[in-house]
């Protein structure tokens, strides 16, 4: 929204389980962090230049150590203790052993992360109907304003239709599902279990959990701002590449050197009563997957460029757009892109807390408007699952032809005080609004081949151009309905999207003027690279992911990816909560759900 607002003043930090693992995980906010010399690490973890640890690597113990000063030794317990819970099958604790599971983990992180905790993380167990009963406002914090302008958001990222509500949508895929969270205004861990007396837990991603805990003591996890959907991406991708860089290398020590508490089965039996019927809205999914897709590379970069004293010193410079965690070699200066007021008397930008209701949706945000249909059956989309699927890798290629010249953008939310429309009444109200979409390229040919994607995007979704209108289109679909005006000029480009094509130029002067087309569309020759929008969506290429990962025979982790990537949705509400300065509560979700992040991937076809 607006960039003199801070996401939250104190953030909850969710953690979701995977179908049924009461396992944890975050997304958080972080601030500044006190560059730590490569001298403290004599004693630590070694990592190699390819970013690999050796946890393993020979320290020299003393005689007197202790839990403030001693890398990888927490209140009695050192980072390659045994202790009686590893290995159990179910990995369910009693009462006094979750303790010393959590001094040893910390104890690990700190192996791994070479660094000292100041002090203990405490660890509370709840039940899940005690967390549901007192934690109604944990997902989602947004007032009736930010609301209507995040159904506008989000429907201009053609990932929420018209007919669903983004909050209610973003609401609904948590479920039952939540594993856990950090509350950084407690400085504590929350698990949350279906069986509190003896919770089932995956040492893993308690990794993870707590080294967002290690961050919240060194940096101040309540201290950045994140003002828009793609400067949470950018903070994230350190944050979260950061957690999740130690955490692959934490389960990889558990599978050869380390005893560690994991359930055998991945812990599938434990946290959600989700039947496995439902796929997850993708595109909401990817534009916010990026800081645990892409972010441990960029991790990995800065521990190559300079070792721990470089990857420490950006928490205090931190990167600001998502297209400096995609490219981090990339020098590329983020251009601000204005957008004035240039409509009539009937319409006018929409305010939020007394400011223009503004969004910066960046290059992470806009490869999922293009690939958000690839895994969703009758879904039209620009990149397809093969481009969009890393080869070689489970991961995701953030790094596309249609989105990689991006400079800046800014997308302005407009509403027609003509029309009395009540902004409480959500639905009704974003029938009657519209927004200015502009966007800077570092070339002309870059915003031309951005246009050209994006008119791909819109016949997917069956707009057909307007007569006499220069690169005006026009959607009669229940899904996306609208008149949408495209100009590309030079290095920029401007999207206006109203309800009607006369709305278009009350909205902006100038939009969906008198003459001929300058972009191509339909069946003309584009000069667009993308692949083609699928005349059959995806309807006849697949029945839906579950089909496509059947018909390769898929293992079971990608089943229950498939299946229970639901609670990975979780982290888009970290776009879709109160963005208020004063805020004392808010949720940045986590939504990777267990272990290997970069494990769980679709099928390619």
């Amino acid at each position: 929204m607006t960039p003199s607002r801070t996401r939250a003043a104190g953030v909850v930090v969710v953690a979701l389980a995977l179908l049924t693992v009461a396992g944890l995980a975050v997304g958080a906010g972080l601030g500044v962090f006190g560059p730590l010399s490569d001298d403290n690490a004599a004693d630590s973890t070694e990592i190699d230049r390819n970013g690999t640890s050796d946890a393993t690597a020979p320290d020299d113990r003393p005689d007197d150590p202790s839990t403030n000063d001693t890398i990888g030794y927490v209140e009695g317990y050192w980072y390659d203790d045994s202790l009686p819970a590893d290995d159990r099958d179910d990995a369910a604790l009693e009462e006094d052993e979750l303790e010393p599971v959590v001094y040893r983990s910390m104890a690990r992180v700190e192996r791994l992360r070479n660094t000292t905790f100041d002090e203990e993380v405490p660890v509370d167990v709840v039940s899940r109907a005690e967390f549901q009963e007192g934690n109604d406002d944990l997902f989602v914090n947004v007032t009736a304003e930010q609301r209507l302008q995040e159904n506008v958001n989000y429907e201009a990222l053609f990932t929420v239709d018209r007919d669903t509500d983004a909050i209610d949508e973003a609401e609904a895929l948590y479920g039952d599902s939540v594993g856990g969270y950090y509350e950084p205004t407690e400085d504590r861990i929350v698990i949350v279990s279906n069986t509190p007396e003896t919770p089932e837990l995956n040492e893993v991603i308690l990794g993870h959990e707590l080294v967002h805990a290690l961050q919240d003591q060194q940096f101040d996890l309540t201290s950045y701002e994140r003002p828009t959907i793609d400067a949470d991406n950018a903070k994230n991708g350190l944050i979260e590449g950061d957690a999740s860089w130690i955490e692959s290398r934490y389960e990889r020590e558990c599978g050869s050197e380390w005893d560690c508490v994991l359930p055998a089965n991945g812990g599938q039996n434990a946290g959600s009563s989700s039947d496995g019927a439902l796929e997850p809205n993708w595109g909401l999914y990817l534009s916010i997957y990026l800081p645990y897709d892409e972010g441990p590379e960029y991790v990995d970069f800065l521990y190559e460029e300079g070792g721990w004293e470089r990857l420490n010193a950006a928490y205090d410079d931190p990167p600001t757009t998502s297209s400096a965690v995609i490219h981090p070699d990339s020098e590329r200066e983020p251009a601000a892109v204005d957008v004035p007021d240039r409509s009539n008397d009937d319409w006018t930008q929409y305010r939020v807390e007394g400011q223009p209701a503004t969004e910066t949706v960046g290059e992470a945000g806009m490869v999922a408007m293009f690939a958000g249909g690839a895994f969703e059956s009758g879904e039209p989309s620009v990149i397809d699952r093969n481009a969009l699927l890393e080869s070689g890798d489970p991961g995701y290629d953030y790094d596309q032809p249609q989105t990689d010249g991006w400079a800046g953008d800014t997308l302005v939310t407009y509403v027609n005080e003509s029309r009395d429309v009540n902004a409480n009444a959500t639905m009704e109200a974003v029938d009657h609004a519209g927004y200015v979409w502009r966007s800077e390229w570092v070339s002309s040919e870059e915003g031309r081949e951005f246009a050209d994607a994006y008119l791909e995007l819109l016949e997917g979704y069956g707009a057909e151009p307007v007569e006499d209108r220069r690169n005006t289109y026009a959607i009669d679909g229940a899904d996306y309905p609208g008149a949408y005006y495209v100009d590309h000029d030079g290095e920029t480009v401007t999207i206006v999207r109203a309800p009607s094509v006369d709305d278009l130029d009350a909205l902006e002067a100038g939009a969906a003027p008198s003459g001929e087309d300058t972009l191509a569309f339909g069946d003309e020759e584009s000069e667009s690279t993308a692949e083609p929008a699928s005349a059959e969506t995806n309807t006849d290429r697949d029945d839906g992911v579950l089909a496509a990962l059947g018909r390769i025979g898929a293992a079971p982790a990608l089943l229950a990816f498939a299946v229970g990537l639901l609670i990975v949705i979780g982290v888009s509400i970290a776009t879709l909560r109160s963005r208020n300065a004063a805020a004392t509560t808010g949720t940045v979700a986590d939504p990777v759900p267990s272990g290997n992040r970069r494990a769980f991937a679709p099928a390619r076809e």
